[in-house]
């Protein structure tokens, strides 16, 4: 214990004194000068060890190419001639076609380049931005970027970008000079709107910025795209078609990314998936006579992997099992059916099963089994051994209870001979019949509107209305009622009979998260390492691909991780673009691309967010400014992978040409796990309106059009608009009006809701194909020009 003497203004301690030097946290400890150093050593070191890794696939005389696209925003933009000069600034002669690949490599920085001259065309522009390390984008000073040009900038974008670079090509040409910086000024403000991380923008025709720009592509790292470096992917250079049909294709490339397995289906380009037959060595004609007979003495043809017996096959669906089931039960299960099904209880009878029980004065003590039996006679006079207990009744057992708001408002008593009726008799549904013509006046004028559907959908979620005719039990016969969206069971044996034939073969992954983790581990292991320029020998590929091959636009190779082939129910998050000012419809046909592959789906739209019982609310339109969970029943995608949405437009580039299929960006998203569990849950909302108060009793038409509707539904809870919740108390005539018991006074402008669901199923992705869309164009065009004749 230290001693404090003070003497005047001296403050003199005595004995121990606590020692602040060490420190118990990491960050009250001060550092010494030789820790700090090695501190910053060990993460330069770490840093550098990143760079190289990143760094090595493009090190050494056998390195792999920096893969650079050149894609141009305006009409008069020419990515061949910007090729051109990029190439002439390092004096090198190089010959570049009008569209397609140039290899050139560039001594002084020790490095290889291959540019694509990409057409303006929106798909080539997107693989070519795919397999891209760096992606030039061509931009002009006399003419603005049109719409295809901004297209593709947003769907380059979307898909996952690299790093890019911005030039611009004839700036030469603008008189007066002084007017050149402007331009180049309002270029670059044009193009950091969508990329701010653009600093300048070379200029092509000035020799000194071309090098500069070169040399930034041969020094600089690529950012790479994270999807697709969990992968192996490759550009291919050339494709070996078989001089017959039983022959094998043989694509040419540089692997890159993880490494290529032959075990694993790989996607080419739009032409599908397939197996691999063998990988061989590839390698380039060496300059030197050295380097030449290693060449020889390896063999062009040497087989660096052949498929194990785990390769993958295309089956896309499990293996078919017989499921049997007694018809005999499930029939006489639907003809017992005699009301609607809420949450997963029974079916209601007739009897009023779905109201609350009345509460019973019996003895204190009394237990349920007791209450049964009790007829209550022996009590005493006085009642001070009685007690109320809300025990059931022995008929309504098993019937579920309802939410307990308003049950307040219920009758205590029937009414009985000498005790007058709790109804008033003004509020009785004594007319014989009414006027039919009157009442169809009275109920179009109630259902008049003036929105559209889309409009009208907005204003009235989910709501409908039944024609007097029709019959709500038999047009609702799938629906059922739930207490709660969100944390009601969901009876799925009822939704057997209606699933999609191969629901049951779909692939389940229950862990994803392990799942995802094991594929991903996978990769790392065995494999012909990226780098290596290989030919890739696949199995049964179409012979009519080869009509369709074009090898001036750029075809892509992508490994399949593991069950990526197998079909699951997808879900993809989708938000609408804010350039796309229309509500797109539920099912509606659209174009999604998913990484390296692109499907023609028609999802199914439904809220997002996670639920306790899984059921998410089916969204019939997906409006401008929102977000939802596109479902349809498609390949497997492993881990997050950005997706492109795309709506298919007909214009006429001219009044010469015909009319040619275009493309709309209408939204972007991402792909979440699968879940065959997850039930899209649509909902309809039959309304109906307040014809007669009384207090908290009401009278209510134009739900229900005939007596047995109202006992088919009646044990469903009411609601209306402005909060207030009621049931079915009993039917009133026979045209559907009924009573009602609230849980306080609803205003007469009000309009009382019930609320339905039934389950939708996702429909089938297929897999976009270019040329059968061009089959599809040329047989719908002779069959108008037979029309016509």
């Amino acid at each position: 214990m230290p001693l404090l003497i003070s003497s005047g203004y001296m403050l003199i301690v005595i004995g121990r004194v606590a020692d602040f030097s060490h420190r118990k946290t990491p960050h009250q400890q001060v550092m010494s000068k030789f820790d700090r150093r090695n501190q910053a050593r060990q993460k330069q070191q770490t840093k550098r060890k990143e760079h190289l890794r990143e760094t090595n696939v493009f090190a050494g005389k056998h390195g792999a190419p920096r893969i650079v696209p050149v894609i141009s925003l305006c009409e008069d933009g020419d990515p061949a001639t910007a090729v051109r000069a990029m190439v002439g600034s390092i004096d090198i002669e190089a010959s570049c076609p009008d569209h397609g690949q140039v290899r050139v490599e560039v001594d002084r920085f020790k490095q290889k380049l291959q540019f694509i001259a990409v057409e303006r065309d929106l798909m080539a522009c997107l693989d070519a931005a795919k397999v891209a390390d760096f992606v030039i984008c061509i931009l002009s000073p006399e003419h603005e970027v049109d719409e295809l040009g901004e297209l593709i900038l947003r769907s380059v974008e979307g898909q996952g970008l690299s790093a890019l670079f911005t030039v611009v090509q004839g700036l030469d040409r603008i008189e007066p000079p002084k007017r050149r910086p402007q331009i180049v000024s309002s270029l670059k403000s044009y193009i950091t709107h969508f990329h701010p991380e653009q600093e300048k923008i070379h200029n092509l025709d000035a020799r000194q910025e071309c090098a500069n720009l070169v040399r930034s592509l041969c020094t600089l790292t690529p950012k790479g795209v994270r999807w697709r470096e969990e992968r192996s992917w490759m550009l291919v250079d050339s494709v070996q078609w078989p001089e017959t049909a039983c022959g094998k294709v043989v694509l040419t490339g540089v692997i890159r990314g993880k490494s290529l397995k032959a075990d694993r289906l790989v996607q080419v380009g739009d032409w599908g998936d397939f197996q691999i037959e063998k990988i061989t060595a590839a390698p380039l004609e060496a300059r030197d006579r050295k380097a030449s007979k290693m060449a020889v003495d390896m063999g062009i043809d040497t087989t660096l992997e052949i498929p194990t017996a785990e390769q993958d096959d295309l089956e896309d669906l499990a293996p078919e099992e017989v499921i049997m089931e007694d018809d005999a039960s499930m029939s006489v299960a639907i003809s017992e059916k005699r009301g609607v099904l809420l949450d997963d209880h029974h079916y209601f009878s007739d009897d009023e099963t779905h109201l609350p029980a009345r509460p019973r004065r019996l003895p204190k003590g009394t237990s349920a089994y007791q209450a049964a039996w009790y007829l209550g006679e022996d009590f005493s006079d006085s009642g001070s051994d009685m007690e109320d207990v809300h025990y059931p009744d022995t008929m309504s057992m098993n019937a579920p209870a309802l939410p307990q708001d308003g049950i307040e408002g219920l009758a205590a008593r029937e009414p009985t001979e000498t005790a007058p009726s709790e109804y008033p008799q003004s509020e009785m549904f004594l007319d014989p019949k009414p006027d039919e013509e009157a009442e169809a006046e009275q109920l179009a004028a109630f259902r008049k509107r003036k929105s559209g559907e889309a409009e009208d959908d907005k204003e009235f979620p989910d709501e409908i209305e039944l024609h007097p005719n029709v019959l709500a039990r038999e047009r609702l016969a799938r629906y059922r009622g739930l207490k709660s969206l969100r944390t009601s069971p969901w009876e799925e044996a009822e939704d057997r009979a209606h699933e999609p034939e191969e629901w049951r073969r779909l692939l389940q992954v229950p862990d994803y998260k392990s799942s995802r983790s094991q594929v991903t581990r996978e990769t790392l292991v065995g494999g012909v390492t990226a780098g290596t320029r290989v030919h890739v020998h696949l199995r049964n590929v179409p012979a009519e691909l080869q009509q369709s091959y074009n090898p001036l636009q750029p075809l892509t190779l992508f490994s399949q991780l593991r069950h990526e082939h197998k079909r699951v129910a997808a879900n993809v998050s989708i938000s609408l673009s804010s350039d796309y000012h229309e509500p797109i419809k539920s099912k509606e046909e659209m174009i999604m691309q998913c990484g390296p592959r692109r499907f023609i789906i028609n999802p199914v739209f439904s809220q997002a967010g996670n639920t306790p019982n899984d059921v998410h609310k089916f969204d019939r339109y997906l409006h401008p400014g929102t977000s939802a969970i596109a479902s349809f029943t498609g390949p497997l995608t492993w881990g997050a992978v950005p997706a492109l949405f795309f709506k298919r437009t007909s214009a006429d580039q001219s009044t010469e040409s015909k009319a040619s299929i275009q493309f709309t960006l209408i939204g972007t998203g991402t792909s979440l796990p699968p879940s065959s569990s997850r039930v899209v849950a649509k909902r309809v909302i039959l309304t109906g309106h307040p014809y007669k108060i009384h207090k908290k009793l009401v009278t209510i038409r134009y739900m229900f059009f005939n007596r047995e509707d109202v006992e088919w539904f009646k044990a469903l809870q009411l609601w209306t608009k402005r909060g207030r919740s009621g049931f079915i108390k009993e039917s009133l005539g026979t045209h559907g009006y009924f009573k009602a018991t609230f849980d306080g006074r609803i205003n007469p402008q009000d309009s009382v809701g019930v609320s339905l669901y039934k389950r939708v199923w996702p429909r089938y992705a297929r897999v976009w194909n270019p040329k059968l869309e061009e089959v599809g164009e040329k047989v719908e065009d002779v069959a108008m020009d037979e029309v016509a004749a």
